[in-house]
């Protein structure tokens, strides 16, 4: 039984180390608020330079957990620089940390009767506000300096559901779990326009600015992600993201 356990583990850690010999491209580790403007440019990315790239979307805190504990991503995008700069101090990265977006708050609901609007979130008619765990999403950290900003955080309290992620915050509302919530504008780009339901812009002085950031991660391809790195200030990458909603940082 010993001589057959032995066996088993050393057929395990051989099959582990050809898995990861034979793992080709990058493995990028994606904010969920870019999940969709990232396909495009991982599209054109792997036409200029043959590299294929797979994704893992969550939110930005989660991914950084998942790193910090030996998840094998290549590179981080995240929406903001705190994390990046966690994961800096940990000594995980390397280069520096680039700016390359910024992301805006909306108020976004399906029922086609509401039309959306900071002081509508005290209305009756409202009954549950979707937003992203603030503490591990900045979309979600961004909505609730929205509603302190207002003086709404605890008016608001009994109203609040959490997605883990913006992504599952757009579930709650696109399924109407959520009468309405804060999510990131780059939403609405993919939905026709049938689709679209009703939003509202929120005003940018309400919220820290929500900085779109990327960083190469330390590991065995680093030259390939650093190719990445680049590709994201190129001229094709910055028309993508305005289409997607999205500022652009000038670099």
């Amino acid at each position: 039984m010993r001589k057959i356990g032995l066996f088993s583990l050393s057929l395990f850690l051989l099959l582990g180390c050809k898995a990861k010999e034979e793992r080709k491209g990058l493995l990028l580790a994606v904010a969920a608020n870019m999940q969709y403007a990232i396909k495009e440019i991982g599209l054109e990315f792997t036409k200029e330079t043959s590299i294929p790239l797979q994704y893992t979307i969550s939110s930005s805190g989660k991914l950084t957990a998942q790193i910090n504990s030996g998840a094998p991503y290549d590179v981080l995008i995240s929406a903001n620089k705190k994390y990046p700069e966690y994961l800096e101090q940990q000594s995980k990265t390397v280069g520096d940390i680039k700016g390359f977006a910024f992301g805006k708050l909306i108020l976004w609901t399906k029922h086609k009767d509401l039309h959306p609007s900071l002081e509508l979130l005290k209305s009756d008619r409202i009954q549950k506000i979707a937003l992203a765990n603030p503490r591990t999403a900045p979309y979600g950290t961004a909505a609730k300096e929205v509603l302190e900003h207002l003086n709404l955080d605890k008016e608001l309290q009994e109203k609040l559901v959490f997605g883990e992620s913006i992504a599952q915050t757009n579930q709650f509302i696109d399924t109407k779990s959520a009468t309405i919530g804060f999510t990131a504008s780059s939403v609405l780009e993919i939905l026709a326009v049938e689709e679209r339901g009703n939003s509202f812009e929120i005003p940018k002085e309400l919220y820290k600015t929500i900085e779109q950031t990327v960083v190469v991660l330390k590991g065995a391809k680093e030259r390939e992600a650093q190719m990445f790195y680049t590709f994201l200030s190129s001229l094709k990458v910055k028309n993508i993201l305005k289409k997607y909603g999205y500022g652009i940082i000038d670099s």
